[in-house]
């Protein structure tokens, strides 16, 4: 099976992260002056209600992750940190910021010193801080734009400068979801690397739907603005109505699992995630036949509402008509895309081909540890036939949590 590797590229991409995370930081102070200077105290309260809302959330789960892990800390940085300590960092809605600086760490040591299995202990830190940075992007980046695309409805200022700074927003939310599929590649056997093409591929069809999604919520609470927040409730009332029924099994405490799950229907609400194990197939084509159906309803009451009561700026009716074909064309084109990942790129394998996992001896098909027969009865015959088995996997840390995220995308 081989070990985590940790290359150049990885190393380079968590630098990058932790500079667009600082840099996030500075916008969104940016933003938040802006409105107080405009007066505009709705669109504040709002935002800061996503970047307050999304910070806690996010730090909730990097506490329970240290938990889980019985608060074990690889780095030098966590390790200067005593329990007390780390939970009062993650209170002031530090935690976060700790587990970057912990990867920079370990990234900088398993190139410059010779340290034992660095690269894979900085594979290790990056799957939870991958996932982490899955639920900031929506819970905090996705609402965000698009409050920003409602204001520039609204405004009617849509000049190309606006429209390029929405595309780059919108290819941010997606590079970071890319970079959560990068990292569960880690997890597959070296035989089974997939192609750089694949990554692109898979941008292109998180870019097409998420803007299209994201795009169709903006029109509709251009108009609507009071009635998003009922879509939002109801809708993802539903979603995790099916993240319950789904029986996810990522957490290892009950309160813990029904945070994910609620979680989890809110990343639905903007893109599709593989949260259960097992083929997906039809879950997928029910989910993403919902979107479709749900962004042609909000599509079209806009445009009812642009050419029978329309704001201080008006559109022609067959503007508004192909405006709203064009974001849903575009959901379709990024289906297309996922279909074509999903034919060429896309590898099918067992949970037990992946990295990582337990080790064990095969006895009539099943996995005893070696510690159970050696420590048994010796009146007891257990008797060992003769299997072929895979390899037993040689990574000595891998996240179980990961790992399971894996296995759900793989394995569908």
């Amino acid at each position: 099976m081989g070990v985590f590797k940790f290359s150049k590229v990885d190393f380079l991409f968590t630098c990058v992260g932790w500079l667009f995370l600082l840099l996030d930081v500075v916008l969104d102070i940016c933003t938040v002056v802006s409105f107080y200077q405009e007066k505009a105290y709705v669109c504040l309260g709002i935002l800061l209600l996503f970047l307050v809302g999304s910070s806690v959330l996010v730090q909730i789960f990097s506490w329970l992750f240290y938990s889980y892990e019985d608060f074990k800390r690889e780095t030098k940085v966590e390790r200067y940190l005593s329990r007390g300590k780390l939970k009062l960092l993650h209170v002031l809605q530090l935690g976060i910021y700790l587990r970057h600086l912990g990867v920079v760490e370990v990234s900088v040591r398993s190139f410059f010193t010779t340290l034992s299995d660095p690269e894979s202990t900085a594979v290790f830190l990056n799957h939870d801080l991958s996932f982490l940075r899955l639920i900031e992007t929506f819970s905090e980046s996705t609402p965000q734009l698009v409050l920003m695309l409602t204001i520039i409805l609204q405004r009617g200022d849509l000049d190309p400068i606006t429209v390029l700074k929405a595309l780059g927003s919108a290819s941010a939310v997606a590079v970071s979801v890319t970079m959560y599929h990068r990292c569960m590649r880690s997890f597959l056997p070296d035989k089974e690397k997939q192609p750089p093409s694949s990554s692109v591929v898979y941008f292109l069809w998180n870019l097409f739907l998420i803007s299209s999604r994201l795009t169709a919520l903006a029109l509709f609470a251009s108009i609507l603005p009071c009635f998003i927040f009922t879509h939002f409730v109801c809708s993802w009332l539903v979603l995790f109505f099916f993240a319950w029924r789904s029986n996810t099994d990522f957490m290892e405490k009950p309160c813990g699992e029904w945070l994910y799950r609620a979680t989890v229907g809110l990343i639905w609400y903007f893109d599709w995630f593989n949260a259960v194990e097992g083929r997906t197939r039809y879950r997928t084509l029910l989910y993403h036949g919902y979107i479709l159906a749900d962004i042609v309803l909000l599509c079209s009451l806009w445009c009812w509402k642009m050419s029978t009561e329309p704001p201080s700026f008006e559109i022609p009716q067959l503007y508004a008509i192909i405006t709203a074909a064009c974001v849903v064309s575009v959901y379709i084109l990024g289906l297309l895309f996922k279909i074509v990942y999903y034919k060429f790129y896309h590898p099918n394998l067992a949970k037990h081909e992946l990295k990582g996992g337990p080790t064990g001896d095969m006895v009539d098909g099943d996995i005893i540890p070696q510690a159970i027969i050696l420590m048994g009865d010796a009146d007891v015959d257990v008797t060992v036939r003769s299997m072929p088995s895979s390899p037993a996997p040689d990574v000595k840390h891998y996240s179980k949590r990961m790992r399971k995220l894996a296995e759900n995308f793989y394995a569908s």
